[in-house]
């Protein structure tokens, strides 16, 4: 089983990217199923329907998020199932939609870290715990998008993971990591994959204006970046059906001119 997980999708760009590239990328790596990022793909800040099917046409099977899931508001009756996107499971009970979805033998969960973020979160930790207890996982490989600031706090999930799931693939940060490894019991792990978005920009935003918010201090909307250079980031990861362990894992980086 070959998965292939595509961090934080920036706008237009990074949806025009997926277009372009993930057929490609499927083909030529033998790609059985592909996990995205979704939450910034509707001008930068959260998912519409519209913005869902574009991935899902390009070949994207399962889309997930994280802070800006409901960013824009038309997803929400969505989140019931209609359309195959998670939010993260640590959301205090009784918000729409899932934390989990299951594809053939492949359960893919989305957890929000807590370090640096504003809002208040269930404990990522002991939400993956009660998960890994129930009948949803049984000879399943469980792959979890791990969407959260804090290097430590991913690492740690990370180690806190290791032969329990077959991956533990962080997202949030945009930039990517070069610690993709399989850790001791079996699991994969990178900090970030990094973002799919424009090249010259800062973390997918116009660089002008993040520069004034950094130089005044006065808060002003962000803007996807243009320019006709995307990165596409991507993490391939192999699975034993047998164990659910990782048996290898690759960074995947492509440049789209869009």
């Amino acid at each position: 089983m070959r998965i292939l997980f595509i961090g934080d999708i920036i706008g237009k760009p990074g949806r025009v990217a997926i277009n372009t590239m993930l057929p490609i990328v499927k083909r030529e790596l033998m790609v059985d199923l592909v996990v995205a990022n979704g939450e910034n793909i509707a001008g930068g800040l959260g998912i519409t329907p519209a913005t869902a099917e574009d991935l899902l046409i390009s070949g994207v099977d399962i889309i997930t998020s994280g802070n800006h899931v409901w960013s824009q508001k038309e997803i929400l009756p969505c989140l019931d199932g209609r359309l195959p996107i998670i939010r993260p499971l640590n959301y205090p009970f009784g918000v729409p939609g899932s934390g989990h979805m299951s594809i053939g033998n492949v359960l893919v969960v989305n957890l929000i870290g807590r370090t640096f973020f504003a809002a208040s979160y269930d404990d990522p930790f002991r939400a993956i715990d009660v998960l890994l207890e129930s009948p949803d996982v049984e000879n399943k490989i469980v792959v979890v998008d791990f969407h959260a600031e804090a290097t430590s706090e991913k690492m740690a999930m990370g180690r806190y993971l290791d032969g329990r799931v077959g991956a533990v693939m962080g997202t949030h940060t945009h930039v990517g990591t070069i610690d993709a490894q399989i850790l001791p019991g079996g699991t994969a792990f990178v900090t970030d994959i990094g973002m799919t978005g424009p090249i010259d920009s800062i973390i997918g935003d116009d660089i002008q204006v993040v520069l004034q918010r950094f130089l005044t201090q006065i808060p002003n909307r962000m803007v996807v970046a243009d320019g006709r250079c995307v990165d596409f980031n991507a993490v391939l990861v192999a699975f034993d059906e047998k164990t659910l362990r990782a048996i290898s894992i690759e960074r995947i980086r492509r440049v789209v001119d869009v």
